[in-house]
């Protein structure tokens, strides 16, 4: 999701402050419901949104200023949402910690990008309301 494209998308900045938190899993969350998602996948959503965001906080930026970008987009029945940060970056992202694993557990793919001293993109998909009534 470098580019926009011509599914239905929305971009925010947060400042990186863990009351912010709260904010962003929800606006990702009603973002999605135009999917008609079950609440587990609203949950699901939530909890990966929730863990990427305190990582960028607690780790990125260890608990200083700096902003956050959420992106989301929507294509046909796959939401992809990134966040990115631009603090610390990360040495090793196939040996960093748990945090990545639980994400990937909420969502269907999970992809990490980082680069040392230029910050850490996260990129989430899901599918959703492909259920059989």
């Amino acid at each position: 999701m470098q580019n926009i494209s011509d599914g239905n998308a929305m971009r925010m900045e947060i400042s990186a402050r863990s009351d912010n938190e709260s904010f962003a899993r929800v606006v990702v969350a009603a973002f999605c419901t135009k999917l008609n998602p079950t609440l587990d996948e609203i949950a699901d959503i939530k909890t990966a949104v929730s863990e990427a965001v305190t990582n960028c906080i607690v780790h990125g930026y260890e608990n200083g200023p700096g902003v956050i970008v959420i992106r989301c987009e929507i294509e046909e029945e796959t939401v992809t949402v990134v966040i990115e940060d631009y603090g610390v970056g990360i040495d090793d992202v196939d040996s960093s910690g748990m945090g990545f694993s639980f994400m990937e557990a909420f969502m269907d793919s999970i992809k990490v990008e980082s680069e040392p001293g230029e910050g850490t993109r996260v990129i989430m998909t899901k599918q959703l309301g492909s259920r059989s009534v």
